[in-house]
């Protein structure tokens, strides 16, 4: 799955530079959207991000493209490898990426069966 975001002046740090925290916030979003929409029965939270790593900055106006690509599914969670890239298509070296895991859980907030 693919999105797009466009960074605006309250997406920047004091530096005048998309917000790290602002950007994992959209990682998170996308990848849970990505999953949801693959196994659309599942309550999926997030239970990790692995390595975070920002290669490059971003400034306001510029557009970024979140990829999220399944990578991994057990039996009660599932993982997408997210790449962030600079402009409206995959062009250059990522300046974001990461694998982040999602677990399904039932109404008790307990780990459920992915169907």
């Amino acid at each position: 799955m693919k999105t797009h975001r466009l960074v605006l002046t309250e997406d920047l740090n004091q530096f005048g530079y998309l917000f790290g925290g602002r950007l994992l916030a959209w990682v998170d979003e996308a990848s849970w959207i990505a999953a949801t929409l693959d196994f659309p029965d599942c309550q999926f939270v997030t239970i990790g991000m692995d390595k975070v790593t920002f290669k490059h900055s971003v400034q306001k106006g510029e557009i970024i493209e979140i990829c999220c690509t399944q990578k991994q599914k057990g039996n009660t969670s599932v993982g997408y490898q997210v790449e962030v890239y600079r402009g409206k298509e995959q062009t250059g070296e990522s300046i974001f990426s990461t694998l982040v895991t999602f677990v399904n859980v039932d109404e008790l907030g307990n780990k459920a069966k992915i169907g």
